[in-house]
């Protein structure tokens, strides 16, 4: 999995009832575009460090931020 900042992170719900959501990458801290990245999730704005898994999808994203900020 390879991301820069301004992509989207998707990550699918695992369980029934659990919607998926989407993050806002901000720091890329892993080296050439790999994981841990530091993401903003777009439902609360809360900020944590993620090294996704499988159920997690890479949006590249193109200009500013994915969500105008």
């Amino acid at each position: 999995m390879h991301a820069t900042v301004g992509d989207t992170l998707l990550v699918h719900g695992r369980t029934v009832g659990q919607h998926d959501r989407t993050a806002e990458v901000i720091e890329v801290l892993g080296h050439d575009g790999e994981p841990p990245y530091r993401v903003r999730f777009a439902d609360d704005g809360h900020e944590a460090l993620m090294a996704p898994g499988p159920d997690s999808v890479v949006r590249h994203e193109r200009g500013p931020g994915a969500f105008g900020g």
